[in-house]
Formats: C-alpha cells, structure tokens, sequence
C-alpha cells in the first residue's frame, strides 16, 4: 500500500479524465467542471504523461477513447462515484447498531452522578456502545483530552484552543456531618475550625480549598484523594467534610442519617465542565454521548 501511495498521480487528474471520457469533447468537460479549456487539456497531458500512453484521440469536434483510455474508464467508473459518496455524503449513524467504545475522563464526583444514568441511557438506545472510564482532574484532563480520550467532564482551567468546552452544571458547598456525633445547630466559623475535617487532596497533602480561601488551617484528621469514601468516613465520627453540595447529595441517597448545614464563610460555586477534542467535534457517536451527557447534568445543576 505505500507503493501505491508513492506513486506520483493527481487524482484530480482522474476526475477530469472521467468527465472528458463521459462529454466527448474538451470544450464541453471545462464547462462542467467550471475550469477553462486549456486547463482541461493540461490536465489531459498530464496524466497522459504518467500513465505513458495516449487516452484520447481526435473524432470529429470532440475526443474518442483509446483502448487503453476504455480500459481505465472502465476500472475507474466503479471507484469514483464511491469516493465522491464516501466525501460529500454526510455520515451514516444508528445508536441502535453502534458499536464504538467511548473513552470518557471522569472527575471522582462525575463518576458518582454521571455514570450510572449514562449507562442506563446507553442500554435503552445505544445497546452495544461501551465505556471505559479513567480518571480525571483539572491538572491531568488536558494531556487525557490529547492521549485519546473522547470527552472528559472535571473542574478545568484554561485549556489548549483544540479543546471545547461546555459549561455542564453548576455546584455550591455544603459541610456534611453526622448528627449523632457532630452537635452542630447553627454552625458559625468558630465551630468549623474547632471540629475535626476530612479533605479532599489531590496533591496527597494536608490542604484543601478552605486553607487557600481564607488563609486559615483547619484541623485536618484525615485527607484523602477523592470523594468515593467520604460518606462511610464522615459516618459514625464527629469529622466535617466541606463537599460540593451535588456530592453531598449522593453520599445522603445512600446514608440518609447524615445531614449538611450552610458554610459559616462564602464560598464561590464550582463549575462542570463538558470537555471534548476539537476533532471528535463532528464524530456521530460522541455526539450521541455528548447530549445524553448535557441531558443528565441539567437537572442537578444548582442555578
């Protein structure tokens, strides 16, 4: 195969030939093909020259085939009404049939709310689609989105132009506690900073984003690098988690017991992101996946 792509050959030049072989006459092709006359003729010449024999020859006012000439109208009626097709026609995509793998980057609070409705969806109208999903966050998504990943939904920053990006839901911050251990009426700051916390780290250390915003150090029991657990270590202890309120949501579906109360300080809401390769931008499948994506999140966005 890279032979044949060697092979020093316009194919424009075969097109021409065709609607030459087809006219009968170069006056009549230049029209069709909107070019002028003695363009088509140098086209003509041209590949004349590569294949090495003549295609043509005078009949009348117009041009006859060759018997070499019908030989390659021959081999080419065939191949080059599929390609124009394959080019110009707009791709064929059925949910029902398709059975692309989609590589989707999750956040750790995407892979709770996002995936097990996705799934649900792909199962009733896209059967024989599957997922695997990696981990994302805001300081990996973008080497994800560049190493094939077709769509990653995380907190993002600024991002290469060959990313788009849509604005996926909105999100506040809530502190999670449980009650039967945590004697929390109305919580004030003097309160937060006085209890236990267990944090959400994704640079495994003892600082979250409350240290950053207020300048103050809580008293951290317990950090970890994802929000998976944070129901089952909050349960039974005394410990707050300071949790995106969508999170916060989750963790009470499974643990009803636990409760949440407003921050004693403001907090600015949290942005999901919808992220996807500018050149997956017009792929059917990941389209597909895409809206069901946008469908699922617009419910839960918190304004």
């Amino acid at each position: 195969m890279s032979e044949i792509y060697g092979i020093n050959l316009d194919l424009n030049l075969l097109r021409v030939f065709a609607v030459v072989a087809e006219a009968g006459s170069v006056t009549e092709a230049a029209s069709r093909l909107y070019l002028t006359q003695p363009a088509v003729s140098a086209a003509l010449r041209r590949l004349t020259a590569t294949i090495g024999a003549p295609l043509f020859v005078r009949s009348g006012r117009g041009v006859a085939l060759t018997s070499r000439g019908e030989r390659l109208r021959a081999s080419l009626k065939p191949h080059l009404g599929a390609l124009i097709e394959a080019a110009l026609a707009p791709p064929a995509f059925d949910p029902k049939t398709c059975e692309r793998t989609l590589r989707l980057g999750l956040s750790d609070t995407a892979e709770v709310w996002l995936l097990p409705p996705l799934l649900r969806a792909l199962e009733r109208e896209a059967p024989r689609m599957r997922v695997v999903a990696v981990p994302v966050q805001f300081r990996t998504v973008g080497a994800a989105l560049a190493g094939g990943v077709d769509a990653a939904i995380t907190v993002a920053d600024d991002l290469p132009s060959n990313v788009c990006r849509k604005r996926l839901l909105k999100t506040g911050f809530t502190c999670l506690y449980d009650p039967r251990h945590a004697r929390l009426r109305k919580l004030t700051e003097a309160q937060y900073f006085a209890h236990d916390h267990v944090i959400v780290s994704y640079n495994g250390d003892l600082r979250g984003f409350v240290e950053d915003l207020l300048g103050k150090t809580r008293r951290i029991r317990c950090s970890v690098a994802s929000f998976s657990n944070l129901g089952a270590l909050i349960d039974g202890t005394a410990m707050l988690a300071t949790v995106p309120e969508i999170v916060a949501d989750d963790i009470r579906a499974v643990r009803p017991h636990l409760r949440t109360k407003p921050l004693p300080f403001e907090v600015q809401p949290g942005y999901m992101d919808l992220l996807w390769p500018a050149a997956t931008d017009d792929d059917e499948a990941c389209k597909f996946a895409r809206e069901k994506i946008v469908q699922i999140a617009r419910p839960l966005s918190k304004g």
